[in-house]
């Protein structure tokens, strides 16, 4: 194709940086509206959204979500140690040594080719204290000594579905086994239609822990959509109420749900145990188009 060269086995436009990585076609496209801004799509399906020039600036909205509770898991600009399952173009990982210097992270990634790209193609500060291993995020999580972290986030997708063995009470065990007594977990999950699988995510979410609630779209908790939601756990109280607040004057606003509101969407949906669990639905043909 005129204007394409190859390179290393990655073909490059004026435009777009394409690579074939572990889950599919990588591509980073950048976003005419903001200099420096690159968005990660595999297969078609986006996945992230970075700003090399403001670390601070979160585009997508289930990203936006996840900040707020970055910047809520301790007081403002204090270090925080953070376990990223999944990395993607690390945005939130960038996000957090941005806005909360000398923290600590890690990121467990499977997709080590993916890894590659990004940090030939969106490097980020050799200051920042991340550190990114390869390899599937529960056994990652295995690897971590009890209480390392102040905060565990899971945004791990395969093929545009959570894997199964990441949804499971099992694994919150190892989540809450890594965490300290004050720490919080954080989960990115989609869903659509009924609701099925974000109710049994609930269900085992409130097992586990003492507070949960979530924040999504209005359009996908009702089930006119299929899109991201997000579940925020810890075993001491939330900080709800600003949560609510920052999720409602979002540009995309969104709605938290809480207490007996939540229980009574979970509806009695069981608890998810790892004979028992599934991956996370499939997107309807279309939705990314």
């Amino acid at each position: 194709m005129a204007g394409k060269r190859q390179s290393g086995g990655r073909a490059r436009t004026p435009d777009t940086v394409e690579a074939q990585v572990g889950g599919g076609l990588a591509a980073l496209v950048p976003d005419r509206a903001r200099l420096g801004g690159w968005t990660l799509l595999i297969d078609g399906a986006p996945q992230s959204h970075v700003d090399l020039a403001d670390p601070a600036h979160l585009d997508f909205s289930y990203q936006r979500r996840l900040g707020h509770l970055i910047d809520l898991a301790a007081p403002p600009g204090r270090p925080l140690q953070v376990l990223h399952l999944g990395g993607g173009a690390l945005t939130l990982a960038r996000y957090t040594a941005h806005t909360r210097p000398r923290s600590t992270q890690q990121v467990v990634e499977l997709d080590t080719a993916l890894v590659e790209l990004v940090r030939a193609e969106l490097p980020w500060d050799r200051g920042w204290r991340i550190k990114v291993r390869g390899g599937d995020a529960r056994a990652g999580l295995a690897k971590l000594p009890d209480g390392w972290a102040d905060l565990v986030i899971a945004d791990v997708f395969g093929g545009a579905r959570t894997p199964a063995h990441l949804t499971s009470a099992e694994f919150l065990t190892e989540v809450r086994r890594v965490l300290r007594p004050d720490g919080h977990y954080a989960a990115n999950l989609a869903d659509g239609g009924r609701l099925d699988f974000l109710r049994a995510q609930i269900a085992t979410v409130r097992a586990a822990f003492a507070e949960v609630c979530l924040a999504a779209d209005p359009a996908v908790l009702r089930g006119k959509r299929f899109g991201n939601l997000i579940l925020y756990a810890a075993d001491h109280p939330l900080p709800v109420a600003e949560l609510t607040r920052r999720v409602a004057t979002d540009p995309h606003p969104g709605r938290v749900e809480h207490g007996r509101e939540l229980a009574d969407f979970a509806g009695g949906a069981p608890v998810v145990t790892d004979a028992t669990a599934a991956d996370s639905p499939a997107p309807p043909p279309g939705v990314f188009t």
